[in-house]
């Protein structure tokens, strides 16, 4: 009897082990079937029904580092800031179920980079790199969110530790040279910029870097040339033709400039900055012939009666209509140009100036007034005093 009894509590004993064995394996098989549907589910972009699979993936298995990383990286497919929330939270789910992954890391670095919180962005790519020291783009993430917190020396030596691990990150020199140039190094900037490009040629941020930083150090040849070769980059943005054509006029090669942007009027008529910048060239070339004038008035005149007009354009045409004698409808562009926001100070400059020639002498002050609000520290500061004094005598002997 005791035999019997004994040999059906083994009997019991296996079979509930069986059972268990087979919940186990059954519940192995449906959370590996949803980790494969939810890889389907974002190889075809929908990324709903990839998060619900890895979701019950979760359900079956909540120590699954892997089915939190996965829709971790789901949600921060979608982008929007509350899918970033939840991709961070899955991340940070995911680095603690495995303490030496260093992709959750990474990841949680990347999403709370994309939140702007870039202090938190940091402390996970140190994290990261603690773990694995020898990854370059650890090593520049990191250097991007130290940047991003203005620690310009954080970021070069962790920029230093992404170039020793390669060489040919053309981001890492880019923005090697954005913290050097930020340090006022501006020659090493450029050789950083130019390491850039040199690796990747067609990087647009790098060559307007480095045009930017030629024109600070005087090199207007190389700068011509980048700017050159951005607009043979994009050739259909007409902002690249003028920025070509408008570096000419600042060399004094004023056919080229006039070549430049007439052609690019040729691709683009319906540009306006193309007639803003076609009107300035002819306006401010030097004048031995009475049509350059006339030109620049009809390039202006093209733009400046639209609605959407800028103040700077405005200005132009003003200066143009003051040098053909017609002062009246000067300071009715000036009145414009001084409502157009963002507000060009030289407007208010020249429409107090061109107002006390119509005898305007409130509207003149009151334009004094609202020049030195807006006006950068020591811009025109003769011109403004110059313009004061003859206010005030003029009030004096009223």
């Amino acid at each position: 009897m005791k035999r019997a009894f004994f040999v059906i509590v083994v009997l019991a004993g296996l079979a509930i082990g069986g059972i268990s064995a087979y919940q186990a394996a059954a519940r192995q098989h449906d959370y590996a079937a949803f980790l494969t549907r939810g890889d389907a589910a974002l190889r075809d972009d929908q990324t709903f029904g990839a998060i619900e699979a890895y979701s019950g993936a979760i359900a079956l298995r909540p120590d699954s580092m892997l089915a939190y990383l996965r829709r971790g990286q789901t949600y921060q497919r979608r982008g929007d800031r509350g899918d970033l929330e939840a991709a961070a939270r899955d991340f940070r789910a995911a680095a603690a179920l495995d303490a030496t992954a260093t992709r959750p890391l990474e990841a949680l670095g990347d999403a709370l980079y994309q939140l702007q919180r870039y202090d938190r962005a940091e402390d996970a790519y140190e994290k990261c790199l603690r773990l694995d020291d020898r990854s370059p783009r650890v090593a520049y993430r990191l250097s991007l969110a130290r940047y991003r917190q203005h620690n310009i020396d954080g970021a070069l030596a962790a920029l230093a530790d992404a170039v020793r691990l390669d060489d040919r990150m053309a981001d890492a020199h880019y923005l090697r040279g954005l913290c050097l140039r930020d340090k006022r190094r501006l020659s090493e900037a450029v050789q950083a910029i130019q390491r850039a490009t040199a690796l990747e040629p067609a990087m647009l941020a790098a060559r307007e870097e480095l045009a930017d930083l030629y024109g600070a150090i005087g090199r207007s040849r190389d700068q011509l040339e980048q700017l050159q070769v951005l607009a043979a980059l994009e050739r259909d943005r007409a902002a690249r033709q003028v920025a070509v054509g408008m570096a000419h006029a600042r060399a004094g090669q004023w056919d080229l400039a006039v070549l430049t942007l007439g052609g690019a009027l040729e691709r683009n008529p319906d540009e306006p900055e193309i007639y803003r910048a076609l009107g300035q060239v002819w306006l401010e070339r030097p004048r031995d012939d009475g049509a350059f004038l006339r030109k620049a008035r009809e390039a202006l005149e093209h733009v400046a009666a639209s609605p959407a007009a800028t103040s700077q354009t405005l200005v132009l045409y003003a200066r143009a209509l003051l040098q053909s004698g017609e002062v009246k409808a000067a300071e009715r562009a000036l009145q414009a140009a001084a409502t157009r926001y963002p507000i060009d100070p030289r407007a208010l400059l020249l429409y107090a100036a061109t107002a006390e020639r119509q005898n305007h002498l409130d509207a003149a002050h009151q334009a004094l007034v609202e020049y030195d609000a807006i006006a950068p520290a020591g811009a025109e500061t003769s011109a403004r005093a110059a313009i004061g004094q003859r206010l005030a005598a003029r009030a004096v002997h009223k």
